[in-house]
């Protein structure tokens, strides 16, 4: 089976509990693809993937029938990361700093997923997706992160989740328009970051 291309598919659980080597196979098998489609790109070897995850090419398949299933389940792993996050970050007694320290991990997220969300476009917009299920947990999980921020007095109290996250993500295609065909640098976009985090300081109340 070829594994050039980005077939369709999709990232459907197992039907029954696996066994524990079929277990960590699975495991290694996103850890490694994530790592791989964030340096290489959609089109990253899959040859490659599962000789550096310790399996053949088969185990691959068996657990990701087509490419996409690859990339859309090892892009969930890293969303579901992030939500879990900012879930864990809620007990942070300073809500500011929770708050930043999450922002930078969602900045380094849209740094890593460079060159993968055109090719999950549809999944992340399909209403019925895992991809798209998740995406709304997330923002469930910075509404809490953003609301204990502004009840604090430390963020301006008009921004909203959904306009936070989008001025997050443009820094990064900031950063990456000034570094065409590079990974941008992520020294300049931490430093837009604050930049960015300084002026919504700027309508709090305190």
């Amino acid at each position: 089976m070829s594994s050039s291309g980005a077939e369709a598919g999709s990232t459907a659980a197992p039907a029954r509990p696996m066994r524990a080597d079929a277990r960590r196979n699975y495991e290694r098998l996103l850890s490694v693809a994530a790592d791989a489609f964030a340096a290489r790109g959609a089109e990253a070897s899959l040859e490659d993937i599962a000789r550096q995850a310790g399996v053949g090419i088969g185990t691959l398949y068996r657990h990701f029938p087509t490419r996409t299933a690859l990339l859309e389940a090892s892009y969930l792993v890293r969303l579901q990361a992030l939500r879990d996050q900012a879930n864990d970050l809620l007990a942070e007694p300073d809500a500011n700093a929770a708050l930043v320290t999450w922002l930078r991990a969602f900045a380094a997220h849209n740094v890593r997923s460079r060159g993968l969300k055109d090719v999950l476009a549809a999944a992340l917009h399909d209403e019925g997706s895992q991809l798209s299920e998740c995406k709304v947990l997330l923002r469930n999980a910075v509404d809490s992160l953003l609301r204990r921020a502004q009840e604090a007095g430390t963020i301006r109290p008009d921004i909203t989740p959904n306009e936070l996250m989008r001025l997050v993500h443009a820094v990064f295609l900031t950063a990456e328009i000034s570094a065409p065909g590079t990974e941008p640098d992520p020294a300049q976009v931490d430093r837009l970051l604050s930049l960015l985090l300084d002026g919504l300081r700027g309508g709090a109340t305190a």
